[in-house]
């Protein structure tokens, strides 16, 4: 039986690529694929694989200094979600550019950061002060078409280098005196992410203990999230339960959905949200009508 780990760590690395080599030499060993990515900050990563290998790979991980305490997270899955084992070095954990003067890494983690609640803590701060808490999305824009916690505010980014101009925008002030609860798949991301927003203003930042997957386990689609988890594997997107709301919304006709479809012309990068009526027709799979006549003048030279 298969399944996929999520997991990071923030702790500061002397020498990220003697633990770069050291973790391709334990994931070759068991047969992992995933994505893994080290930096001076520590480790992020999603592999998948056997669950004997898995465990096994865990109990690896944690004998490094630093890392005995690391979270990891089980999701549905298998081996075969990833086209390959990639283990690199790189300036950032996650890509918000430049963000190293953003935020310092000591052995606690990211230092200043949002407190940390568990998914029961986020529903009792809800139940108390009602309005006064707000959800912010630590994703892309495009991940909370198709899923996000009720009433939550969605930057408009389609990178996380677009975070930092954003939170330096003015669109945000009315939420610097509210208690906000940042929020992203596995959490790596709202560690930095609380930090940049404390910098700039925001008192009472949190940020959801292992993101929105912990969540997921703990309530599922009976809580206040609502939708499906897109997911950067060739899953695309996974459901907490049978029951799953589809909010996404087709991007040509309205109609109800969470599949996203990469843009049919090949030097866009962007997906498009396409029911499967719609994507019977070749004529749609386009993000955008300059995209579809960009093909067709590729086809013609």
């Amino acid at each position: 039986m298969q399944k996929i780990l999520l997991y990071y760590k923030f702790t500061p690395l002397s020498d990220p690529r003697a633990v770069m080599l050291w973790q391709k030499a334990v994931c070759e060993g068991l047969n992992l694929r995933g994505r893994i990515l080290v930096s001076e900050h520590g480790l992020n990563g999603t592999v998948g694989g056997e669950i004997e290998d898995l465990k096994n790979y865990i109990k690896q991980t944690k004998q490094l200094p630093g890392f005995k305490d690391i979270v990891f997270k089980w999701s549905d899955g298998s081996r075969e979600d990833f086209p390959r084992m990639s283990v690199k070095v790189r300036r950032e954990l996650v890509g918000f550019k430049n963000s190293d003067d953003e935020f310092t890494v000591d052995d606690h983690g990211v230092v200043d950061g949002g407190v940390h609640l568990k998914p029961k803590q986020v529903h009792e701060m809800v139940e108390k002060y009602g309005d006064d808490v707000v959800f912010f999305d630590g994703r892309n824009a495009h991940e909370a078409k198709i899923g996000k916690f009720k009433d939550a505010v969605v930057p408009n980014t389609n990178t996380s280098r677009d975070f930092i101009a954003e939170l330096e925008s003015t669109k945000y002030d009315d939420l610097k005196d509210k208690k906000v609860i940042t929020y992203c798949t596995g959490g790596v991301r709202c560690e930095v992410i609380s930090a940049m927003m404390k910098k700039r203003g925001f008192k009472d930042v949190y940020q959801i203990d292992g993101g929105i997957v912990k969540y997921g386990e703990a309530y599922g689609d009976d809580g206040l999230w609502e939708g499906s988890l897109r997911v950067f594997d060739n899953r695309m997107t996974v459901e907490f339960s049978d029951h799953a709301k589809t909010i996404g919304e087709c991007t040509h006709c309205g109609q109800k959905t969470s599949n996203f479809e990469n843009c049919a012309f090949t030097n866009c990068n962007d997906l498009v949200l396409i029911c499967d009526s719609c994507k019977r027709n070749s004529d749609l799979l386009f993000h955008t009508d300059q995209c579809r006549n960009q093909a067709l003048l590729t086809v013609r030279k």
